[in-house]
């Protein structure tokens, strides 16, 4: 056997034996990777956990998700970075994918939405998200098994806080901007979202349709819900709206000792009327 074949004969064998080995490779199987251990996190993952135990959602945030906030340094006069290296929170803005990728790390068992058109040109979202339960929740059912968190958040959409291109999909950015609101808030992220920016700065030209003066609009829970009280259960004054508190205390929907202290929608913490909007949204 000249060299030649000799080098043939042990290429063809080396080609088996690469064939063999690929072959019997096993394939990764989605759900064997993807599973949550009894304290309700990922196993693939590696956690980033703060002093006290809790995750560090914050640092979870993947870095392609993050950029430089050029409102926040326009506003003072300063150049706007090409890194988000060194930047403090108030600094960064966090895309809709960042938000995306910290919920389904967290774990769901579903995410809804409630949207109301207070009026031409202005929206409103309410976001609720039953988040799957973990350590972090700490409480569980008669069977060991960690309960389900409900969190929910509201935002909106108008006229004079979108652009022009948006005014057209006030529905979905009021919805958008409350996902975000709602993940950020119940993981504690401090970085605004991008999608929860005034975008009204980019507008191109004076919008065609009428909005409702600023002076009008509800920005606020405690005015949001003022207004879809109003529209949806016809009160018309404060004493109409205890009225209808008395009536959700007697089914015991809604029970607040702090209820008493209230002596206009103003006086209703922001956490307080997004539970009762979503109370008398159903």
């Amino acid at each position: 056997m000249n060299k030649t074949e000799l080098k043939k004969k042990v290429a063809k064998k080396a080609t088996k034996k690469t064939a063999k080995k690929t072959a019997s490779k096993k394939k990764v199987f989605g759900p064997d990777v993807y599973q949550r251990d009894e304290h309700g996190l990922l196993k693939n993952i590696d956690y980033h956990f703060n002093e006290d135990g809790s995750v560090d959602w914050r640092a979870m945030i993947k870095p392609e998700f993050l950029y430089p906030n050029k409102g926040w340094f326009d506003m003072r006069g300063q150049p706007t970075p090409t890194s988000t290296e060194g930047l403090k929170d108030n600094q960064l803005l966090i895309m809709l994918g960042g938000i995306k990728e910290l919920a389904r790390l967290r774990g769901f068992h579903g995410v809804s939405f409630q949207v109301q058109n207070v009026d031409d040109g202005y929206v409103t979202a309410l976001c609720i998200i039953d988040w799957i339960g973990n350590y972090e929740s700490g409480s569980k059912d008669y069977n060991g098994n960690y309960t389900t968190v409900n969190y929910q958040d509201v935002a909106n959409a108008t006229l004079e806080n979108t652009d022009s291109f948006c005014e057209k999909f006030l529905e979905t950015i009021a919805c958008n901007r409350a996902f975000v609101r709602c993940v950020r808030n119940f993981l504690n992220i401090h970085i605004v979202g991008a999608d929860e920016i005034d975008k009204s700065n980019n507008r191109t030209e004076p919008s065609s349709k009428s909005s409702t003066p600023s002076s009008n609009v509800p920005i606020t829970p405690s005015a949001l819900l003022e207004t879809k009280v109003k529209a949806s259960h016809g009160v018309n004054s404060w004493d109409d709206f205890k009225e209808l508190l008395r009536g959700l205390w007697k089914e015991e929907k809604y029970v607040n000792e702090s209820v008493k202290d209230w002596d206009s929608f103003s006086d209703i913490p922001a956490k307080e009327a997004r539970k009762l909007i979503s109370i008398i949204s159903k």
